[in-house]
């Protein structure tokens, strides 16, 4: 299938459409806010659900402390805040009060990665989805588009337990389905290939298939598949592409330590030990800048993905 993109539009939008969703369907879904409303697109929730909505104020660990006393209640809270806040700042809280303790908490996490731009590295989280995979009973979940952010947002206030969304501050191209069915831990093939794998997350999921294509000019069949849960991890989806390409690419906006490629290195090493090269920021804070500047600095970009399947091939 040749996916195509609608438009470019930002993934933070798609859980703010997916929460006021949930707020007009569920009425024990609550939300709560560490003074970053407008920023997390949460307005429409707040404006028709005032009495369904905690603004905390910059007080992030006091909110993840909030969110876990109310599930005792029966609600489902969605904590939103900015990803270095809810996961670097209150990862204690996190770890005692929601993961330990196995609460019902939804925190929803934007602004992640390189691509929040100009707000620089103090701002650019880039451990976030190791800091949350690590923690047991945790869901981590990183979406590619908006689309699949809305449905996303939906699916997991099904889920029962502990949940890390991760989504951005950039407009980017929208290319899944309006309606799509998001199940938490199965990963979606979106071009079947031959000659490697490429497993990418979140934003670099349309910069791999960008990289099948030209991929494909130079006579390569690439197979792309988009790891929107990073945990659970789809180890079926992998071992199953690996077993028939023999090499492998992981692709994400996140260290390379503790992140997407280390999950699935992990995989590879326990079933089927295979060439895997990683696109990923080495081991460095990020700058500020433009989220294209950015990317293309620290080889997140479309060409570093060709680059690493054909390393990945010549390894074999």
């Amino acid at each position: 299938m040749k996916y195509t993109s609608t438009g470019n539009k930002d993934t933070r939008s798609g859980f703010g459409a997916g929460l006021y969703e949930l707020g007009k369907s569920n009425s024990d879904v609550v939300a709560l806010c560490a003074d970053l409303i407008g920023s997390l697109k949460m307005d429409d929730f707040v404006k028709d659900f005032p009495e369904r909505f905690v603004q905390t104020g910059i007080a992030e660990a006091n909110m993840i402390g909030m969110a876990a006393g109310l599930t005792i209640g029966g609600k489902i809270p969605f904590a939103g805040t900015f990803a270095a806040f809810a996961t670097g700042r209150v990862y204690d809280q996190i770890r005692q009060s929601v993961a330990y303790s196995n609460k019902n908490v939804k925190i929803c996490a934007s602004h992640a990665g390189l691509t929040l731009g100009e707000d620089g590295a103090t701002h650019q989280m880039m451990e976030d989805l190791g800091l949350m995979k690590m923690l047991p009973n945790m869901v981590v979940i990183n979406p590619c588009d908006y689309n699949q952010t809305k449905a996303a947002t939906l699916a997991i206030a099904k889920h029962v337990g502990p949940v890390y969304l991760r989504f951005g501050r950039p407009a980017v191209p929208n290319f899944t389905p309006a309606e799509q069915e998001f199940v938490i831990g199965k990963a979606v093939t979106l071009q079947e290939g031959s000659q490697v794998s490429i497993f990418a997350t979140g934003h670099l999921v349309w910069k791999a298939l960008e990289a099948a294509d030209i991929l494909a000019e130079k006579g390569i069949s690439a197979e792309v598949i988009n790891i929107h849960t990073i945990k659970p991890l789809d180890e079926e989806a992998i071992i199953r592409s690996v077993s028939k390409t023999r090499c492998a690419v992981s692709a994400e906006e996140h260290m390379m330590n503790g992140g997407l490629g280390d999950s699935i290195a992990q995989v590879l090493a326990r079933k089927l030990p295979t060439p895997l090269e990683m696109v990923a920021v080495n081991d460095m804070f990020g700058e500020s800048g433009t989220p294209t500047d950015l990317m293309v600095k620290y080889g997140l970009d479309t060409p570093n993905i060709v680059d690493a399947a054909l390393k990945a091939i010549a390894r074999k």
